[in-house]
């Protein structure tokens, strides 16, 4: 675990026992999770205020982009979504056992499938001006958490018992997460201050070993995290960080997006189809002249600021095929995600940070041996199976991410064109 993750989210979340904000969570019982779950529905709340608040409006109207949700009809999926798969659910208490299809009981909102089900409302209709407003749509998250924590209090206490209750509170934390990153894209100030810089230090050494990837059989795993997969691994040389702006500006200033030796056919195919043409990542003013240890190289946006990015923070908002790039040009090569994990548990004594960013590994997302798919996610943006070949996969975390969602085995991917959300890597040596 890292020894002082970041904690940037804009939650308050100070007070909270540590017990429920760690990844602990994925093994909770009744007690842990009804105070988490109502911990969730806080944060979500405390979301949707700071978008009234930026956006002056309890409308939450935000301009139309394919990239993102409507924070209101988002909000709204968030108690559909427990409610859907717990007080609805009849056969809730099979847990990952539980059929795709299983009987369900009416809504308490009658309109609720019509509104929030994104197998009944497309993108495009999810942006309807004649979903509820802010004032329904609180009420209902209200009500669902209400049913919900009435229905845990009778829950079985064991993983298959507690299984749906663990999956409404991770998937309200991944859909906070979506809410940051929307506000980022949008430039929304949501309070979301700039992550300190940390020291950098030298790459570090690690030793051949073996090392099991997958989670442990008790507690809660995301599909994508089921199975188990042990490999050997060669002694390798990995960053202590992620990349940082001073060695990301060297790269632009050497002309690494002109140069097409660095870059994958995905890559340069990547590039061509940017319409003003791309020259360094996401969010990025202006970015050239790199001074080692002054920063000042980069101007950003940051939630609707420009801000001035210290040179040994590290680089956010890559797409993976800048981050092959960069590699390439540098001489080394992206880390893999078992050499991420076993520097993640190893080495955090010996400086690995962490937590800055979600970081991009090499390779694409493959299932691990008696991987299992689970009752919730086909059809939804968090299937794995159809992004299997094709997506890569990130680790780690970033200044939205909740500290419970903070675990050195938890395992994401995007396709490797994604660049909204806080995205960075970290290389190793050849």
């Amino acid at each position: 675990m890292p020894s002082s993750p970041p904690s940037g989210t804009p939650s308050g979340t100070a007070g909270l026992p540590h017990s429920i904000d760690s990844p602990g969570m994925r093994r909770a019982g009744r007690e842990l999770l009804s105070l988490a779950l109502i911990d969730a529905r806080n944060h979500t709340l405390h979301l949707l205020s700071l978008y009234e608040q930026a956006l002056g409006s309890a409308a939450l109207t935000v301009p139309r982009q394919e990239s993102i949700d409507p924070p209101l009809w988002l909000a709204g999926h968030i108690g559909w979504f427990s409610e859907w798969w717990i007080a609805r659910n009849t056969q809730r208490a099979f847990g990952p056992d539980c059929p795709v299809r299983p009987t369900r009981l009416a809504a308490i909102e009658p309109q609720a499938d019509a509104w929030w089900n994104p197998a009944q409302v497309d993108p495009g209709a999810r942006w309807s001006p004649d979903l509820p407003d802010l004032a329904l749509t609180k009420a209902y998250l209200l009500d669902t958490l209400e049913s919900t924590l009435e229905l845990l209090e009778h829950a079985v206490e064991t993983d298959a018992g507690l299984y749906f209750y663990r999956l409404a509170l991770f998937h309200e934390d991944l859909r906070g997460e979506q809410l940051v990153v929307m506000a980022q894209t949008l430039g929304l100030p949501l309070g979301v201050e700039v992550q300190p810089a940390p020291v950098e230090r030298e790459p570090l050494l690690l030793p051949a070993g073996s090392w099991t990837l997958g989670v442990d059989e008790a507690g809660f795993a995301f599909a994508q995290e089921s199975g188990r997969l042990v490999l050997e691994v060669p002694e390798f040389e990995i960053d202590a960080q992620p990349v940082t702006w001073n060695q990301y500006v060297e790269f632009v200033d050497d002309g690494g997006y002109d140069r097409e030796e660095l870059w994958s056919p995905g890559g340069r195919a990547w590039l061509a189809a940017q319409v003003e043409g791309r020259r360094s990542p996401r969010h990025v003013e202006q970015i050239g002249a790199a001074r080692r240890g002054s920063g000042g190289s980069v101007l950003q946006q940051h939630f609707g600021r420009t801000v001035r990015a210290a040179g040994n923070q590290s680089a956010v908002h890559v797409s993976w095929w800048e981050a092959d790039a960069w590699a390439r040009w540098a001489g080394r090569r992206l880390a893999t995600e078992v050499e991420w994990e076993v520097a993640a548990h190893q080495a955090a004594r010996r400086g690995f940070r962490w937590a800055d960013v979600h970081e991009w590994t090499a390779g694409t997302l493959q299932p691990w041996p008696d991987f299992r798919a689970d009752p919730w996610s086909a059809g939804t943006a968090f299937d794995p199976q159809p992004a299997f070949g094709h997506a890569r996969v990130l680790r780690g975390a970033s200044l939205a991410t909740r500290a419970r969602m903070r675990s050195p085995k938890r395992r994401s991917f995007a396709l490797p064109e994604r660049d909204d959300g806080f995205f960075g890597f970290r290389t190793c040596a050849l």
